[in-house]
């Protein structure tokens, strides 16, 4: 029996590689053969520096580590702020048992926390992350770049053989080569539309620094948003607690130019974005984000009293006693629904509240699915791409008091 259970997954580059190949050399060969329309010497040189430039992109998106966690939890922590470390909110990964920082995710498949998480691309078996997305870019720009190109030989060649369609079979190309040229045409023109749908997205998210998570967790904000406000601006937690909930700016958009020139590396250098050789992201950089200033409000969390303080204090011992559990055992916590219906004295057989005033789920558009099946509007959970959704939505809590203390230490 293998130790390695063998995944289809594993498939993904070796079926992406056959697909270069086989438009990049099979259509050369071609060429060479095709006597209606001569292969041109441009033709070859231009075909052959495009599919180099995708072969070195595609390498480097694939097999460049999308980052790790840093072992000092203080450089999660803002070097600018003056808040106490005790005080400032943060997020807790119970996976990798540390500080998740700002807009970093824990993929399901990676097995860790990635910095600026974008995606777990399927195709490349990797994530695209902070080190990782200028090397993603600049495969899908020169691919759809190179097979636009080929894709104007390619049409050459049909116009050709749609002119000599009234002469004898004899004169025109043989069977065998109007196959071949029927299924380049057809793979290569469906790969450049599903690719160019894919950079246009890529490169809107880079100009306006939101990954795709940022943009399904935005739609989803947005969509509470909508819910609280006929509810006068509250929703209703376990417990019977009113959660205010206020429309927060998303607060890492710099600029169209800060944007792209952070998102490509840092380099304000145009050309460098463009070089398949370019060099990795600093490993120092990717961990650490400055909010807008009016945003700041929202990531603190400040004490009104000294014995708000001395309960929050109390809370968090709890919450660390909780975390020495086997992890086992963490994973039979109620999901969200659960939990919400048994604090609101719900009973089995009995309609959702929401769904007696006729509107939507408050918590998802499935009342017995809980907050994780929210989807957006093209039908995407969070999970779709590539991100652990217990540990998203059930595992995640503030920082453990100890850790804190470590934090305030540093200071």
């Amino acid at each position: 029996m293998l130790k390695d259970d063998f995944s289809i997954s594993q498939l993904a580059i070796p079926a992406v590689s056959f697909l270069i190949s086989f438009l990049a050399y099979t259509s050369q060969y071609f060429f060479q053969h095709f006597e209606a329309v001569p292969f041109h010497k441009d033709e070859f040189w231009k075909i052959n520096i495009f599919a180099f430039c995708i072969w070195i992109c595609y390498f480097r998106a694939c097999f460049v580590d999308p980052g790790r966690l840093p072992l000092n939890v203080k450089t999660c922590v803002s070097k600018q702020s003056d808040q106490d470390p005790a005080t400032i909110r943060q997020r807790w990964c119970r996976r990798c048992e540390a500080v998740k920082p700002p807009r970093a995710h824990h993929c399901k498949t990676c097995k860790r926390c990635i910095p600026k998480m974008d995606h777990h691309c399927p195709w490349t078996s990797n994530c695209v992350s902070h080190f990782t997305f200028p090397h993603f870019i600049r495969f899908l720009f020169y691919a759809v770049v190179g097979m636009t190109y080929l894709e104007t030989s390619l049409w050459e060649r049909v116009y050709a053989v749609w002119k000599s369609r009234d002469l004898p079979s004899y004169l025109g190309p043989s069977i065998g080569q109007l196959i071949h040229l029927f299924v380049l045409f057809v793979v290569n023109s469906l790969t450049v539309f599903a690719l160019l749908i894919l950079l246009v997205r890529s490169l809107w998210s880079l100009m306006f620094n939101t990954t795709t998570i940022e943009s399904w967790e935005i739609e989803r904000h947005e969509t509470l948003v909508r819910r609280a406000r006929v509810l006068g601006g509250y929703l209703e937690g376990p417990g019977g607690r009113k959660v205010a909930i206020r429309k927060q700016e998303f607060p890492y958009d710099i600029g169209i130019w800060s944007n792209i020139r952070n998102g490509m590396g840092g380099s304000a250098n145009v050309l460098s974005w463009f070089w398949p050789l370019a060099a990795t992201p600093d490993r120092k950089n990717g961990w650490e984000y400055e909010p807008q200033a009016e945003d700041d409000s929202a990531l603190l969390q400040s004490y009104t009293s000294a014995q708000e303080q001395v309960e929050a204090f109390r809370r968090r011992q709890a919450e660390d006693a909780n975390r020495r559990r086997p992890f086992s055992q963490l994973q039979k916590r109620k999901r969200f629904h659960e939990r919400y219906k048994q604090q609101r004295g719900g009973v089995k057989g009995e309609s959702d509240p929401d769904e007696r005033d006729g509107a939507k789920p408050l918590y998802g558009d499935q009342p017995e699915e809980g907050e994780e099946s929210w989807r957006n509007a093209e039908g995407e959970r969070l999970g779709d791409f590539g991100v652990d959704e217990e540990a998203e939505f059930y595992d995640e809590d503030d920082v453990p008091l100890g850790v804190l203390i470590r934090q305030r230490g540093y200071r």
